[in-house]
């Protein structure tokens, strides 16, 4: 071999294994990725409210007096346990009092009246009689009947207008109580004072027409408790009563109480600055595990729309936009793009109809930079099916 063709050859080698290292240092790195593993479990369809709800109670009644007036009988302390029909509060009502006092006298004056009345009645109807049967002997004339008579008529007429007054005076004493009634505020229903209004002492006054003033008892039946959830307008046609909920509470947390939906309003919310919702009252599956919990506690309800159990499945967050998800070659180790037919799908998990098998491994990590289609990739250690 000529020198020169020698020397040129040597040239192209050096180049060669030069050009070769450069590529080795210099070429693209697989890029590490996380990988689940598709695999079959179970995926709900669910709705979760879209702003706090809470806890409330089946009865609940702000009570206050009718009229205005001073504080001067209040039974009750705020967290106090009450029965129905106890009396909570009262107003000073002494003039009512006096009232019904000279009106059950004016009744007992009466009724003396009607013994007065009626026995002379009586004694006149039988004086009439006896003046009869005097006239038949011709004993006396006709105008002595005729006399004794309309004395009957007219004792009798004293004796029921004598009972007139004392159903008057009945019916006086009747509106006095009520009178009175509209001073004193009565428990409706067993239940607990959430908070109170006054002190003893001060005046009450019940909220005039369209100007709302705090009620003087607030009263809570805590014996019985739902959850009030407001879910978004566009839901609203999905929820139906008897629907399974799952309701959690941030004073409790990781404590599930299973319920279901009760009712649903049928009107929208509109909330300034807010979305519109529509109201969902939910029942507690077991009101025994509820006892306890307070009124106004905040709460979230998981309402779920469709079960699938034994599917196949995936992390939602491995979806991207178009159901398109990105699938891990081993043979090459670079990614696929693939575009899946999905069905019941929830913030968690995604069932897979159809474009994945069991056992395949797609990418989670999508945020990282440099996962695309046909890109080399490096599993990282503990891929593992998804949970």
């Amino acid at each position: 071999m000529k020198p020169f063709v020698r020397r040129s050859l040597i040239v192209l080698v050096v180049l060669a294994l030069a050009g070769g290292t450069i590529w080795w240092f210099t070429r693209p790195k697989p890029i590490p990725v996380r990988l689940v593993e598709v695999a079959r479990g179970t995926v709900e369809a669910t709705l979760s409210n879209t702003r706090a709800g809470e806890i409330e109670a089946c009865q609940r009644t702000k009570l206050s007096t009718i009229i205005g007036g001073r504080i001067d009988y209040l039974g009750v302390k705020e967290g106090d346990r009450v029965q129905a029909g106890q009396v909570l509060l009262r107003l000073w009502n002494e003039d009512q009092e006096a009232r019904l006092a000279v009106n059950r006298a004016q009744l007992e004056t009466a009724r003396k009246r009607v013994q007065e009345a009626c026995s002379q009645a009586e004694n006149a109807e039988r004086e009439a009689v006896r003046q009869e049967e005097l006239f038949e002997r011709k004993f006396v004339s006709t105008s002595r009947v005729e006399q004794a008579r309309t004395e009957a008529r007219a004792r009798r007429a004293a004796c029921d207008t004598a009972r007139a007054d004392t159903r008057t005076a009945e019916a006086q004493i009747a509106a006095t109580s009520t009178d009175r009634q509209r001073t004193v505020l009565v428990a409706p229903f067993a239940g607990t004072v959430a908070k109170i209004t006054g002190e003893l002492g001060e005046f009450s006054t019940p909220s005039p027409p369209g100007v709302p003033t705090p009620p003087a008892v607030d009263l809570i039946d805590d014996s019985c408790l739902y959850v009030k959830a407001p879910m978004d307008e566009i839901d609203a046609p999905k929820i139906h009563p008897g629907q399974p909920t799952r309701v959690t509470l941030d004073a409790l947390p990781g404590k599930i109480f299973e319920a279901r939906v009760k009712r649903v309003a049928p009107y929208i919310t509109a909330v300034e600055k807010q979305a519109r919702t529509v109201e969902v009252d939910i029942d507690f599956a077991r009101p025994e595990e509820a006892r306890g919990l307070l009124v106004g506690y905040s709460a979230d309800a998981e309402i779920v729309l469709a079960v699938r159990e034994n599917t196949l499945r995936v992390p939602t967050s491995t979806l991207r936009e178009g159901n398109h998800v990105l699938v891990y070659r081993a043979d090459d180790g670079r990614l696929e793009e693939r575009v899946i037919k999905t069905g019941v799908a929830n913030w968690e998990f995604t069932e897979v109809l159809d474009g994945l098998a069991e056992g395949d491994r797609i990418v989670a990590s999508l945020e990282r930079e440099g996962v695309k289609a046909g890109a080399r990739v490096r599993p990282e250690d503990g891929a593992g099916p998804a949970r």
